[in-house]
């Protein structure tokens, strides 16, 4: 059985292909900033219960958030050789997942807009280039959590239409003392930010919110994007709830700029799961 795995910071997508065809499973998200070993291992265990039997994994591939060096590569590493203790296990950076879902064995720019965000220039065999990805307090511009820093701003600031302040204190009913309790009582304050786009969803014909999330993407585009040598001539693929969501407004700021839309997929497990396969 192979084991092929995607997360983020608020959910993870697992497939595992054996005899029997596909098998789905979903977890929460694991990031190795937050999670330790034993909270990885543990939600693990509860998701799949005695009906798997994990001695038949023999290989386990694993792109996530947060893994960009060894020593937090290990933290998840450790918590998958432990659940599956028959399996050669690899865990990379959602950035490769990101590119070889998208790019294939093409080159190209590869970008993620979830509840996080980042990029980087793909030779169509390797991560060649990447600008520093900031995390969410500090940067993460275009993602869920950069948005809902905005959105969270302009409500505490009194920028906020007095009908989307209406329409935001339905959703929580407990006003600014609830955001504050929550954003500083409780962990991780990234996944709750994030949550706040499926009110800008809910309301992005109002002009308000396409200004807020179309310059979000703008800053990411410009800070990000455009720092890569051939982002003129090179298609730049996006994965990630938010870029697929928001496609419309971040096709229009890309193309401004002149640079190509490649293609738009909310989730890469699949086009993951065929890249291994294909391999094996």
């Amino acid at each position: 059985m192979i084991i092929v795995a995607d997360s983020g910071s608020t959910k993870a997508d697992w497939k595992l292909i054996g005899k029997q065809g596909v098998e789905s499973v979903g977890t929460m998200g694991f990031n190795p900033v937050f999670h330790s070993t034993e909270v990885i291992k543990r939600e693990l265990d509860k998701a799949l219960g005695s009906t798997y039997n994990r001695d038949e994994a023999t290989h386990v591939y694993y792109y996530g958030s947060g893994c960009w060096d060894e020593k937090r590569q290990e933290i998840v590493s450790s918590a998958l050789r432990q659940v599956f203790s028959r399996a050669d296990v690899e865990v990379e950076h959602d950035l490769l997942g990101a590119a070889r879902a998208t790019c294939g064995n093409d080159p190209g720019i590869a970008c993620i807009l979830g509840t996080g965000s980042n990029s980087c220039l793909f030779d169509g065999h390797d991560v060649t280039d990447n600008v520093t990805n900031l995390g969410y307090l500090a940067g993460d511009e275009g993602s869920g959590t950069h948005i809902a820093k905005k959105l969270i701003r302009a409500y505490f600031y009194r920028e906020l239409p007095p009908e989307l302040v209406e329409a935001l204190e339905q959703v929580v009913p407990g006003g600014k003392d609830e955001i504050l309790d929550r954003l500083y009582g409780q962990e991780p304050p990234n996944v709750y930010m994030a949550s706040f786009t499926r009110f800008m969803g809910a309301h992005r014909e109002h002009f308000f919110i396409q200004k807020l999330l179309y310059n979000s993407f703008v800053e990411f585009i410009d800070r990000h994007i455009r720092k890569y040598k051939g982002h003129l001539s090179l298609p730049v693929h996006f994965i990630g709830s938010i870029a697929f969501t928001f496609q419309d407004l971040i096709k229009i700021a890309l193309q401004e700029r002149d640079i190509q839309p490649g293609v738009f997929i909310k989730k890469p497990i699949d086009q993951l799961v065929t890249f291994h396969t294909q391999q094996l």
